[in-house]
């Protein structure tokens, strides 16, 4: 301050200040996207658990049950093969 003048300010662009304010376009498609993943991931998440829990009930019951037709004692190695 030279003699009771006030220094002067650096000038100030007001023109782009709601854009400033909020989310570009870029970033709200960023932040949509971000959302659906953590929601894909939770569906995952209690999936898997369901899983871990009670596995037999995700599975037919024609994979587990009906699976030894035709193999006797002593025919599994034949069967790889």
């Amino acid at each position: 301050m030279d003699g009771g003048q006030p220094a002067p300010s650096p000038p100030v662009s007001f023109g782009n200040t709601l854009s400033d304010a909020s989310m570009s376009l870029e970033q709200k498609t960023t932040f949509a996207f971000v959302i659906l993943l953590f929601i894909f991931l939770g569906v995952l998440i209690v999936r898997c658990f369901r899983i871990l829990l009670d596995p037999y009930r995700s599975m037919p019951t024609s994979t587990w049950a009906d699976g030894l037709e035709g193999l006797e004692k002593g025919q599994f190695d034949h069967a790889l093969a």
